[in-house]
């Protein structure tokens, strides 16, 4: 080892930006009378000296603004980031700044406004300027996995300023895994919801809490992630940070909105170009012809007048956030924004406007609609609608299947004694007709009675306009003796027979998940495989149905029904209109307090409800949700609904051959496979 001197030369080894070197104490200051003559001294000297500094006063925005670099892998617009094209995000970003007093950050937001980058921004910026432990957490591990390749290793490969950081993931002993990041002075762990050892591994600073409305009610039946994650930081007391990211999802279980509900609910205020009134952009201002999306305008509350987009890009940039509510805690903020905020190039008023007429129709896809185009929870009505309104608003339908409807379902319920079958036509606009109500005696122990439930796959009925129809698609509950629910439908074949089970919750997306195949026993012998088996959300159903039953009639007779309009016969009974609001939705909390929702009876029998959810699911698989404007009309000239004036009478009333409500499978693509001439 050479002598020791107090002015060494420098290190090839050093990774020190200019920015560090400008920020270190003189060497002098601290290297008095120390032995520093050997390899690497000088960095670890400079690696103590930026121990001691205070975090910088430099802003996460003003960092990215700087440092960030947007990958072409994981950015639409690659290049330098620029907060000046979301300004809404720079109040966001600053608040995850450590100068900033905010310890808890929530941000409710509609899709596509940029949340995601500004959450990218703020781990760059901790592992540049504020190193320390970090923790985010995804909803599942396979979800954590995703975002790190996707855009955690992007984010460090194109800034300059995180590559020489964080080590490559080959480099030996690199500390860079795909769910740990180790840099100088802290750690980022990437982990998921599900996952109550990620979530418990270690202490953190700054946690980052993204789609907090995706995650499971308990991690490993441990607990509730967010408090999990949320214990992490306990030791950083007012040094910590939790920023709170997720699209909304239903009333009463959505964790951010809660986490909104209890901050002071900040709102982006962006001034009219007219009239320069301060305002916060509601959907209901969103205006736009009968028909025609392409006209949207926003209409300012303060003069009336209609908006065009193009004057957006200049409200937005003068736009401020503004607290509506006190915060039940001090120390949290949360802010809100739907997509109407979106900057030109993005999401327009036009594309809201086409979306959300295109909801029209489906729960589904109206709860999808208010929560990314708003930002906003959707309302789950489980209130059970009275039965005798239900029997005051019963219609002599005058042929078994009225006009509207174009194809038929069936669900049956199988009971000990019985299989009970509901018959529903189904129409545009998923308008449906209750056809017909059948009990067949016996029970699954009785052959004689599948015998009649597979007779009933080759009924006719009869359409208004003389056409005849058999049912397109039967779905048939498994809950009950499942064995032999397998071998009967197994026997009928795929085509006009769907197994299906219900499960608990809701499902938003896919309210029915499947096939799956299952174990069948036919004739004494175990099939592996031997059974096709559709899961159905049936939550989703039974609050899809009570919200049609509660729709408005037209007050003029020849005006159309409202898209979903349950119709009910003339005939169906007091019993059968009871068993089907035999059921209510209800909000449980557990013993920690967090809130959970099931349907629960209100009477013992609620058969009616069941079937009509079993329909509902087999027109779903019929893919009546997504029916283009070629399928309803190709299933409107089967039924002569287009030549309803002058279509003959038929000479019977049960045709033998079905004319209408046919639904072709959608045709398999694969090898075309021809044969040479001289093989033939």
């Amino acid at each position: 080892m050479s002598e020791s001197s107090s002015t060494p030369s420098p290190t090839s080894g050093s990774r020190l930006d200019e920015e560090d070197r400008h920020n270190d104490l003189t060497d002098g200051d601290l290297s008095q009378d120390l032995d520093l003559g050997f390899d690497g001294a000088e960095d670890i000297l400079r690696a103590w000296r930026r121990g001691l500094r205070p975090d910088p006063d430099l802003t996460v925005s003003e960092w990215a603004d700087r440092h960030r670099k947007l990958s072409s892998r994981a950015s639409a617009e690659p290049g330098q980031y620029r907060t000046a094209r979301t300004p809404y995000l720079r109040a966001i970003m600053d608040a995850l700044s450590p100068s900033h007093p905010a310890q808890r950050i929530s941000f409710m937001k509609a899709a596509q406004v940029g949340a995601t980058e500004a959450g990218n921004n703020w781990i760059g910026f901790v592992i540049h300027h504020a190193p320390g432990p970090m923790l985010a957490v995804l909803p599942t591990v396979e979800m954590a996995k995703r975002t790190s390749r996707g855009r955690i290793d992007p984010l460090i490969a194109d800034s300059p300023a995180l590559r020489e950081r964080v080590q490559p993931a080959r480099s030996r002993d690199a500390g860079n895994s795909m769910l740990s990041k180790e840099f100088p002075g802290g750690i980022l762990v990437l982990t998921g919801a599900n996952s109550a050892t990620g979530l418990r591994s270690m202490p953190a600073r700054y946690v980052f809490l993204d789609e907090v409305d995706a995650y499971p009610a308990s991690a490993d039946e441990e607990g509730d992630p967010v408090t999990l994650a949320e214990a992490r930081t306990t030791t950083f007391a007012h040094r910590r940070k939790v920023f709170m990211v997720s699209t909304p999802t239903i009333r009463g279980l959505s964790r951010i909105e809660r986490e909104f509900e209890a901050s002071d609910q900040r709102r982006y205020f962006v001034p009219c170009p007219h009239c320069g009134a301060m305002q916060w952009l509601q959907f209901e201002r969103l205006r736009w012809q009968k028909g025609r999306p392409e006209t949207a305008t926003y209409h300012c509350e303060g003069c009336e007048q209609p908006i065009a987009e193009h004057h957006k890009t200049g409200m937005l940039e003068r736009g401020d956030w503004r607290a509506t509510s006190r915060a039940t805690d001090p120390n949290a903020i949360g802010f809100h924004l739907s997509a109407l905020y979106s900057p030109i190039g993005w999401k327009s008023w036009e594309q809201i406007a086409r979306d959300w007429l295109a909801a029209q129709g489906s729960d589904e896809m109206l709860r999808a609609a208010r929560n990314t185009l708003l930002g906003e929870t959707w309302i789950e009505s489980g209130e059970a609608p009275e039965w005798q309104r239900l029997a005051d608003r019963r219609e002599a339908f005058g042929a078994q299947i009225p006009v509207g409807g174009l194809f038929l379902t069936a669900g049956a319920d199988v009971q000990k004694d019985r299989i009970e079958v509901d018959v529903w036509a189904w129409g545009r606009g998923l308008e449906s007709w209750l056809v017909d109500h059948i009990v067949l005696p016996g029970g699954p122990d009785d052959p004689a009675c599948w015998d009649k439930l597979t007779a009933l796959l080759g009924q006719t009925w009869t359409h208004a306009n003389g056409a005849v129809m058999t049912l397109a698609k039967l779905a048939i509950d498994t809950g009950y003796e499942s064995a032999a629910v397998y071998a009967w439908a197994r026997k009928q074949g795929i085509a006009q027979v769907a197994p299906v089970k219900g499960l608990e919750g809701f499902n938003r997306a896919t309210p029915v998940s499947g096939p799956t195949f299952v174990d069948a026993t036919v004739n004494g012998r175990k099939l592996k495989r031997g059974a096709r088996l559709w899961s159905v959300a049936t939550a989703t159903f039974k609050a899809e149905t009570y919200r049609y039953l509660r729709l408005e009639r037209p007050s003029e007779p020849d005006a159309p029904h409202p898209p979903g309009t349950i119709h009910l016969p003339d005939w169906a009974d007091s019993e059968w209109l009871k068993q089907l609001v035999g059921e209510q939705l209800v909000t449980i909390r557990d013993r920690r307090g967090y809130a959970r929702q099931e349907w629960q009876k209100l009477r013992e029998r609620n058969e009616a409800l069941d079937t009509r959810v079993y329909a509902r699911a087999a027109a779903w698989i019929l893919g009546a949700d997504r029916f283009d404007e070629r399928m309803w009309r190709q299933l409107e000239k089967q039924a002569g609904v287009e030549t309803a004036v002058t279509a003959p009478k038929p000479e019977t009333d049960t045709p033998s051959e079905p004319q209408a409500g046919q639904i072709a499978a959608p045709r398999k693509r694969g090898w075309k496979i021809s044969t040479p001439r001289y093989m033939e």
